[in-house]
């Protein structure tokens, strides 16, 4: 027998188990000590423990010894509460639905965008309607064309919308604002048109007249036609298109407000119970209802508490469904995810993409049923081919490369997710009651009071980013001097508008006015059958009734919605960006701007730090800043500023310095430039700041200084 070894044998020898015994498993409180020691002074409990905008205390280290009875036991996806997925094979067997929207302002042109997405890597058709479609409007009473996506308004429209859209194939989804009534009505006839079935008809064509309303404050028609009109809907997709939801209940109102995640769920949480019970109280049944509704929420930037959010909103859907008597199988809540709007910028757009890949991994792991990936110039323009091609192929990176199809619930078990979206559930559901005890969200909307909790929120991350303890790259921080912004490419409304009409106009001279007025006058009167509304606006598409024509006939005798306080849509960093546009105008108006002279005092060790922060803190604005290599005495300093022609000067030097050359050298500059600010760069200590003003400092920036007040007050004073 040979004394050699195998292959077999050094493979074996190669993988041996390797034992972690020999290591000693450290407490809780040996680790808090060594990072004590890491932190060189640094309080523990200030450093180490983060509190979010939810009101949570994310732990500096989560542990089973701490954290382990937040673990779930006995618990598998797709089934029970449903925390670890709605399918128990994940996105193995079905992925994702990729779905990357469309806004192009002519159908045939958003037609032919939405096929391309297909062919190359999309599975639903996603068509972003524009603003006066969504409100059932058109030019013919002065609407604009193309705001924010697709203009829809006749049954032509329709057509060359979906023409060679493979419907069993690729579902539909279109938010069609506060009804879905019509535009449900004009694509049954449609589809039946071109000899196929409206039972291909599958995805989502939804309504949110809640979300609408608070939006805009107001809606065209009462929150009771809009509820019956969706029960409508409802009942026309079950016997007509069984897998077509027509219930759309959307965060993004929220979400786009500013609100936390806790917020965002809860309003959304209580919008959708809203629905359900208008619906049951249009003797809908519960597993009807259950079909009928598609969630969308936003994914913020909070990478593990947007996994968490949409965990503990499968949850909690799960155990209001269960109280309205649903089937566990009717319990399991539909997601649509989408990038978020509000932490896109306008300025380093680039950036958008990485935001967006981080967004969308965390709504991929979270366990959404399809995605959208906002592209990156969003807050800019409408999407060209090139950014859309971007947005998609992270969706097809994230299943193809990162092979995140494979992992069923691979966050399931983390002690920090499972704790996490533990906090959520209790944070959610007591806010979530907060709603239910003013009676229901209409109530609570009408009070305002979700509007003030949004805002509040808002109003903390403006001055977080003010303060600089939140971070855009780009905008509050590491602005890029160099940078030109992206050639929005506006659309020329009045040549849309032509357009429009002439389309309009042409189709509708040939419709017999007899057979008009005849489908008017039906879809005045309505119905009480169920269902059979969509079948009168169908009648009327067929004879050529516009939509705009349709909704003026159907809100025959009807009033609008009450007036609410509306929650508008913002982005975190809209501030700034304003801030830097306002100095970038200026400068293009008057070839003038801001001068911020840098009195650097001593050698290029002594005041580079706090030069270099100098000038990142003042380029956020687009002032320009006068650099120089130090200067020796305080005269020499003085002598300069005056010779920059500077509105403000930055004193730069060490703390230990600052006694002895700040005093001569701020009284110097404001005897002989009484009009500059001075301005200190670190803060004083408290004994110090009295002296440093009297000799004529006028503010101190540092880490803890309000970079927009200090930015927008100076704006203010030079007349920008």
């Amino acid at each position: 027998m040979s004394d050699k070894k195998t292959s077999k044998d050094a493979e074996r020898d190669l993988l041996a188990p390797v034992s972690f015994d020999e290591f000693k498993k450290p407490t809780y409180e040996q680790w808090q000590a060594e990072v004590e020691k890491a932190l060189k002074g640094g309080d523990f409990h200030k450093k180490m423990f983060t509190k979010t905008y939810e009101g949570i205390t994310l732990q500096p280290i989560y542990t089973p010894a701490l954290h382990g009875e937040k673990i779930p036991k006995g618990v598998y996806p797709g089934a029970g509460e449903f925390l670890r997925g709605t399918k128990a094979s994940g996105y193995i067997k079905d992925s994702w639905g990729v779905s990357q929207y469309v806004d192009e302002s002519f159908p045939k042109d958003a037609n032919h965008a939405s096929l391309y997405e297909i062919v190359k890597g999309g599975t639903i058709h996603n068509i972003r309607l524009d603003e006066a479609t969504r409100h059932d409007q058109d030019v013919q009473v002065g609407a604009a064309v193309g705001i924010g996506g697709t203009s829809l308004s006749t049954m032509d429209d329709c057509r060359q919308l979906i023409e060679r859209f493979n419907l069993k194939e690729n579902p539909l989804y279109i938010e069609t604002g506060a009804s879905a009534a019509i535009l449900l009505g004009m694509l049954a006839a449609t589809v039946k048109g071109s000899k196929k079935q409206t039972s291909d008809l599958k995805g989502l064509v939804g309504a949110d007249p809640i979300g609408v309303w608070a939006k805009d404050g107001t809606l065209h028609m009462s929150l009771d036609t809009a509820f019956d009109e969706m029960a409508h809907t409802v009942v026309w997709a079950k016997e007509q298109a069984p897998e077509l939801k027509t219930v759309l209940v959307s965060g993004d109102v929220y979400a786009n407000g500013g609100a936390n995640d806790v917020q965002e769920v809860a309003y959304t949480l209580a919008t959708a119970v809203c629905y359900v019970r208008q619906l049951a109280q249009r003797n809908i049944d519960i597993h009807t209802i259950a079909n009928s509704m598609m969630f969308t929420f936003s994914l913020g930037a909070n990478f593990f508490m947007e996994i968490a959010k949409l965990r503990a909103l499968r949850v909690l859907w799960a155990r209001i469904m269960e109280a309205f008597g649903a089937e566990e199988a009717d319990r399991a809540v539909h997601v649509h995810g989408r990038t978020s709007a509000f932490t896109k910028t306008v300025y380093d757009p680039y950036v958008n993409l990485l935001r967006n890949t981080t967004q969308a991994f965390s709504g991929v792991v979270g366990g959404l049923n399809s995605l959208e990936v906002s592209p990156f110039d969003q807050p800019i323009r409408k999407a060209d081919d090139f950014s859309r091609r971007i947005a998609r192929n992270i969706q097809v990176m994230l299943q193809t490369e990162f092979e995140l199809r494979q992992p069923v619930d691979p966050v399931g078990g983390s002690w920090y997710v499972e704790t996490l979206a533990a906090e959520l559930c209790e944070k959610i559901w007591a806010e979530f009651q907060t709603i239910e005890s003013k009676g229901g969200i209409i109530a609570a909307l009408k009070e305002g009071y979700p509007q003030a909790q949004v805002k509040a929120v808002l109003d903390e991350r403006f001055k977080n980013l003010a303060f600089r303890k939140d971070v855009a790259v780009g905008n509050n921080m590491y602005a890029n001097m160099t940078e030109e912004l992206l050639d929005p490419k506006p659309e020329n409304q009045e040549t849309l508008r032509q357009k429009r009409v002439a389309q309009i106009e042409e189709y509708l001279a040939s419709a017999e006015p007899d057979a008009v007025v005849k489908a008017q006058a039906t879809l005045e009167a309505g119905t009480t059958e169920p269902g059979a509304l969509i079948g009168l606006i169908e009648l009327g598409a067929l004879h050529k009734l516009t939509i705009r024509q349709i909704r003026k006939a159907l809100d025959a005798g009807d009033i609008a919605s009450e007036t609410i306080e509306s929650i508008s849509a913002h982005r975190w960093t809209e501030r700034f960006e304003a801030l830097r546009m306002r100095t970038e105008n200026y400068k293009q108006r008057t070839k003038d701007n801001v001068k911020v002279f840098l009195a650097n005092m001593g050698p290029i060790p002594q005041h580079k730090p706090r030069a270099d922060f100098s000038t990142g803190f003042f380029e956020v604005g687009a002032f320009e800043v006068i650099k120089n290599d130090g200067h020796e005495t305080t005269a020499d300093a003085a002598k300069a500023a005056r010779e920059s022609g500077a509105d403000v000067v930055v004193i730069c030097s060490t703390d230990d310095t600052y006694p002895e050359l700040v005093p001569p050298l701020a009284k110097e500059l404001k005897e002989t430039m009484p009009h500059v600010t001075v301005i200190l760069a670190g803060a004083p200590p408290k004994d110090l700041e009295p002296v440093y003003r009297e000799a004529g400092v006028d503010d101190f920036i540092s880490v803890r200084a309000n970079c927009y007040e200090i930015l927008n007050t100076l704006q203010d004073k030079k007349g920008m």
